[in-house]
């Protein structure tokens, strides 16, 4: 693929996992969407209506629902989120 999938990360501001997220991220040099749920109602439901989940942070590579940060942190250390980072994991991740 030639194209990037987009990252969008639902969070909330005082959330040790979310900053966890977003630090491991960082650390990848990717750019992603933060979306801040905190008193957001809408954007709350439209996070469990996405993910099925009501916990933060809810991490979306593309269409592919990533988790949350232990989630994302396993895929780090098996190997697997580069690839589904520059989008070569494709729909198989």
């Amino acid at each position: 693929m030639n194209s990037t999938p987009q990252i969008v990360i639902y969070s909330k501001e005082y959330c040790p996992y979310c900053r966890m997220a977003k630090q491991l991220l960082d650390n990848k040099g990717v750019d992603y969407q933060l979306i801040d749920i905190e008193g957001k109602h809408e954007l709350r439901e439209r996070m469990i209506e996405r993910s099925g989940r009501r916990t933060v942070p809810q991490i979306f590579v593309g269409e592919h629902h990533v988790g949350g940060f232990d989630d994302l942190n396993a895929l780090e250390r098996k190997g697997q989120l580069d690839d589904l980072l520059t989008g070569a994991a494709g729909a198989s991740a």
